[in-house]
């Protein structure tokens, strides 16, 4: 009996993938990609590049204008961004606990959760 082998995810490195139609999936972790592209040079090419979006589920990119939908507490502050504040010239990087845009406001630079932001 032979057993097909599948290349491991890209994402979380489990081998334990099966095919979909035209994808292969994730059992584990549940990333999907083109079953055509295998191998480390197909996980980079940007095909499967983490794409950050706002509330509404639209990319956002380095140099967008936000809006908050929420009222939020400064950690360490005791100054609260108020829902409605429009954030100019936003910065995208690398996601660090989940804080994935970075902007600066009167109180300084700050990090933010892209589901508390909606595209201006």
């Amino acid at each position: 009996m032979s057993v097909d082998r599948y290349p491991p995810c890209p994402v979380c490195t489990a081998e334990n993938t099966y095919p979909d139609g035209a994808h292969l999936v994730c059992a584990d972790c549940g990333h999907e990609w083109s079953a055509t592209a295998r191998g480390p040079a197909a996980a980079t090419s940007g095909e499967d590049a983490v794409v950050v979006r706002d509330v509404n589920g639209t990319p956002l990119a380095d140099g967008d204008a936000v809006i908050l939908v929420k009222d939020l507490k400064v950690k360490g502050s005791t100054s609260t961004l108020k829902k409605g504040t429009k954030i100019k010239s936003i910065r995208l990087p690398e996601a660090a606990d989940g804080h994935d845009v970075e902007c600066r406001l009167d109180i300084g630079t700050i990090m933010l959760k892209s589901e508390f932001l909606k595209k201006a």
